[in-house]
């Protein structure tokens, strides 16, 4: 199998030829679209997981990645080299990327019908098949989008890594606003687009730095993560303008690239584009926030680690700031998912919380803790995100029966739509088939998606010993404890909780109790191309964490050996970096206990028979304001709208008007009159002037040929007269002087 890995390279080529083959040739046949883009990811997988296990099966791996070139781009006195590399951290990507993604296009192909928002009798051939009116165009981006995740992960430089991370951030934006009828969507892809343009630009200034300081000068993973060029950047230094501070070069690097996972992983403060990205079809939510573009966010940290390293040993400042942002991104978006209604944006802050403890496990060094829980994360998040989309589908479904038979529930009254209703807990359209107020119930109406569903939820939880995200949350909790980051710990640890919390309430809402409208009563479970990939990834969301099981575990510690340590160890030496290895601790061990038993215990006991058709929010009672402030998100987004976009503005209408009307245009308008003048002036010149020498030389010409011609007769009387004139005249000419002188 270990000539697997030297085909790294093509793993992210056919979805990329299902993407040509589907936008020039297949688009107007919507089924086959659909089956080339399978068969497109279908293949990368059935290459990837032998790439993978031929990792996982080979001893001490680690110690000797498998890296080869493809072809280079000169860059004046070096040149770039592009090609692809396969280590113990991107074999473990190619696993978790691969299948989810598989998994998601053969959901998406059952869930992209016709949907509800747009207009049947605009799209009557789609209505009739059943399917979007774009279906074919979403099968070709959807491609695109699993090219750039893949390509980003075998990349063996830094510069095809960004490469591939800019396809995804345009994938992002073509998705999120798929449905571009909505003015909501076509907002949240711009919103995403520039949000995620900050990070990156930021991050290419660092990766421009990293490239001129490195020896030699390169964006070869293999060259600028080498310990010697990593002691040279620490060694150098640079004062920082502004702030007047001396640091080291592999610092200043290291926090302006850590700046594109603050934009890619949506962590504070560029985290408000993730929760607008739900606007977007759900496969797509399934593929940011687990498959690709969130996790690609995380993995730049971990392919990054080493500079990382180096930069906290040099300037503990930089990994304190890493950890900082990480703790409280998990904590501040954990307070607002328990206050969201709408069961994706609830997922939403909810990847935003857990993406916060990848990265603060990095600013604390708990590489193996990062990358473990990056992994187990995408399977369960994938399953929560894709059982949401098929909940979503189901109450849309009710809603459609239910009009069609002529019935009317909470959304309609004799015929007539239902406005949203103005609640104490938040706006309630009472036709939104995502919002939870709107569902109850649906455990007896839609068993698969409500089990595997609640697999996932328990496994987000951490719920104990079961679960892949018990053992993978409780590592970083673990490190944290063992690194004495004791606020680091406790944040993440309250975060836990509200993550328990806000999970037993979304269970509760939407799958408890009674339904509470008539379009939840009428659900149907999804088709089988949606509910066989939940059931295909529940397995993963259980028993992946029994793979990193610590050995100073009691009792499951000698039972089951760490594999994944044991994976990694080799690549860790290789890298020549220092990660904690805690030992056992009651601590840690209780505390992870205490909030994901003690979550759910709260949330089922607020929320496990449901709400009533009418009933408030009990914890809106309860907290009051403090509610509100986490249901309008803190307000992030109305402080941005009122001085950065407001600053935007106004500095674009400034320019405006500098532009237009006071300078620039002026300026050019006056200098294109006075050209005009100045060309007209030249045009007399030349007219009276120059043409009139012209014409006059021509007219003397012309004078003297005339009369000249009468004495050309042939007759030689005539040029012996003419001869005696001319020397007459010049005789006179000559003796004119003398002659008035004699006078």
């Amino acid at each position: 199998m270990e000539g697997f890995l030297n085909l790294a390279w093509f793993v992210p080529i056919p979805p990329f030829l299902a993407f040509v083959a589907i936008i020039l040739f297949l688009n107007r046949n919507k089924e086959v679209s659909a089956l080339t883009a399978i068969g497109g990811v279908a293949l990368s997988f059935l290459l990837s997981w032998p790439i993978a296990f031929a990792a996982f099966t080979t001893d001490h791996f680690g110690a000797h990645p498998v890296e080869g070139q493809l072809f280079s781009i000169p860059t004046g006195a070096s040149r770039l080299w592009v090609g692809y590399q396969v280590d113990p951290a991107n074999a473990l990507m190619l696993f978790m990327s691969s299948f989810l993604l598989l998994m998601i296009f053969i959901y998406s192909r059952g869930y992209m019908t016709f949907p509800g928002h747009l207009n049947p009798a605009m799209y009557p051939v789609s209505y009739e098949q059943g399917k979007d009116p774009r279906y074919s165009r979403f099968m070709a981006y959807i491609s695109l989008f699993a090219t750039g995740m893949l390509g980003l992960v075998v990349s063996n430089s830094l510069l095809t890594f960004f490469i591939f991370w800019e396809i995804m951030g345009l994938c992002s934006y073509l998705l999120i606003g798929f449905w571009y009828e909505k003015p909501s969507a076509q907002a949240a892809s711009l919103k995403a687009f520039v949000t995620t343009r900050v990070g990156d630009v930021i991050m290419l200034i660092g990766m421009m730095f990293l490239y001129v300081h490195s020896e030699p000068s390169s964006l070869l993973f293999a060259d600028i993560l080498n310990p010697e060029n990593l002691h040279h950047l620490a060694e150098m230094t640079v004062t920082v303008p502004l702030v007047n501070v001396t640091v080291p070069w592999v610092a200043l690097i290291a926090f302006l690239i850590f700046f594109g996972t603050v934009g890619k992983s949506a962590q504070f403060p560029l985290h408000v584009w993730l929760p607008d990205a739900m606007e977007g079809p759900t496969p797509v939510s399934a593929m940011i926030h687990a498959a690709t573009m969130v996790s690609a966010g995380v993995f730049l940290l971990v392919r990054m680690f080493p500079l990382y390293y180096v930069a906290g040993e040099a300037a503990p400042g930089v990994l304190n700031f890493v950890a900082f942002i990480g703790a409280f991104t998990a904590l501040f978006a954990s307070t607002i998912a328990v206050a969201q209604w709408d069961i994706k944006r609830v997922l939403a802050y909810s990847t935003i919380s857990q993406l916060g403890y990848m990265v603060a496990a990095i600013g604390i060094g708990a590489y193996v803790a990062a990358l473990f829980h990056l992994i187990t994360h995408a399977f369960f998040k994938a399953l929560l995100f894709l059982g949401s989309g098929s909940v979503i589908h189901g109450v849309e479904h009710g809603h459609h029966h239910v009009h069609e038979h002529g019935g009317h529930g909470h959304g309609e009254e004799h015929g007539h739509e239902v406005h949203p209703i103005q609640r104490p807990d938040g706006v309630l359209d009472p036709q939104d088939p995502q919002d939870m107020r709107n569902m109850g119930g649906l455990l007896n109406r839609m068993p698969r998606t409500a089990w595997t569903f609640i697999i996932g939820g328990l496994a987000l939880s951490g719920f104990p010993l079961v679960t892949a995200g018990f053992w993978s949350k409780d590592e970083i909790l673990a490190s944290a404890w063992y690194g004495q980051h004791y606020g680091v710990f406790w944040t993440l640890a309250i975060a836990a909780f509200l993550t328990a919390f806000y999970t037993a309430r979304q269970i509760g809402l939407t799958f408890l109790g009674e339904p509470r409208t008539e379009m939840a009563s009428h659900a149907p479970e999804s088709v089988p191309s949606m509910t066989w990939p939940l059931i295909l990834i529940s397995p993963f969301a259980i028993g992946l964490g029994w793979f990193g099981i610590p050995a100073s575990f009691p009792g499951l510690g000698a039972l089951v050996p760490n594999w994944l340590e044991h994976f990694l160890e080799p690549f860790i030496e290789y890298m020549e970096v220092h990660v904690p290895h805690p030992g056992f601790d009651i601590v840690p061990l209780g505390v992870s206990l205490l909030v994901a038993l003690g979550g759910l215990a709260v949330g089922f006991a607020v929320y496990g028979r449901g709400l009533g058709a009418e009933q408030i929010d009990p914890l809106r009672k309860l907290l009051g304001p403090i509610w509100v402030l986490f249901h309008r998100k803190y307000y992030v987004d109305e402080f941005y709208q009122y001085t950065v976009i407001a600053f935007a503005r106004g500095l674009s209408r400034f320019l405006y008007w500098v532009d237009d009307v006071w300078v620039i245009d002026p300026i050019v308008d006056a200098i294109g009159r006075l050209a005009v003048r100045f060309a007209q002036v030249c045009a007399a010149v030349d007219r009276f002037v120059v043409d009139g020498i012209v014409n006059g030389a021509g007219w003397l010409t012309d004078w003297s040929g005339r009369a000249l011609r009468n004495v050309q007769d042939g007759h030689v009387q005539a040029y012996l007269l003419l001869a005696a004139a001319t020397v007459t005249i010049w005789l006179l000419l000559k003796a004119l002087p003398v002659i008035l002188t004699l006078v």
